[in-house]
């Protein structure tokens, strides 16, 4: 039996999603929530417990911080005896490498930016095909976990914004120029795929999409 759901959670709002600069001078896995985001989380869990009510979960949890911060926030919507969970270091972030100054890191995101994100190296770093590898293999994983008969009734990752994109690329078979399209969720919105009965996942969370000319952004659903 598979689980009746595949959730997918970004973390809530981080230190350095208001001040990106901190990426050079604080590590990457170090970096925290701030309020808004633990508050974030918070809401999040009440939306999850909502979603699923009574059924069973089972989380994995990328092992950074403000990763870790928003779990903690969201299984406090539950009681212990409901959820699982272990850290999985496959669904850590994008590496950026060594700290640098502002003037490398921008240079970094422009270059990053104009040659693709999906092949750019970041140096010192990883490029996006390196997180898709190990979404690959995780994914091996998730499907020896599925198959073992006291599974629990749903699936939820707590990750990262560009994981869950090459998650759903990885899952969907989706092409390159369709994963640099999609647009990252929001901080702690879920991203649902729910089973079908067959053993099809839908995805149940309209995703938005961008185009060289914002009028032409749109829902996806696949």
């Amino acid at each position: 039996m598979k689980p009746k759901r595949i959730i997918l959670i970004r973390h809530g709002e981080s230190e350095a999603n208001v001040d990106r600069y901190l990426f050079g001078s604080i590590p990457d896995y170090r970096i925290e929530l701030t309020e808004k985001g633990l508050e974030h989380a918070w809401h999040a869990g009440i939306r999850l417990k909502e979603l699923v009510r009574d059924e069973t979960l089972y989380f994995y949890v990328s092992p950074f911080w403000r990763t870790r911060s928003t779990f903690e926030q969201l299984v406090s919507s539950f009681p212990r005896r409901q959820y699982r969970y272990s850290e999985e270091p496959r669904l850590r972030e994008q590496e950026w490498g060594y700290l640098r100054c502002n003037e490398d890191f921008d240079k970094i995101c422009r270059e990053r930016r104009e040659y693709g994100i999906f092949y750019y190296r970041i140096p010192g770093g990883e490029a996006a095909t390196d997180v898709y590898d190990r979404i690959n293999d995780l994914l091996g994983s998730l499907h020896r976990d599925f198959s073992r008969d006291d599974y629990p009734g749903n699936c939820v990752l707590v990750t990262h914004g560009l994981v869950i994109r090459l998650f759903l690329m990885r899952w969907y078979h989706l092409t390159v120029e369709e994963f640099e399209a999609m647009d990252s969720p929001g901080n702690c919105e879920l991203v649902v795929m729910e089973n079908d009965g067959a053993g099809r996942y839908m995805l149940k969370t309209p995703l938005s999409t961008h185009d060289t000319d914002p009028a032409h952004s749109r829902p996806i659903r696949l």
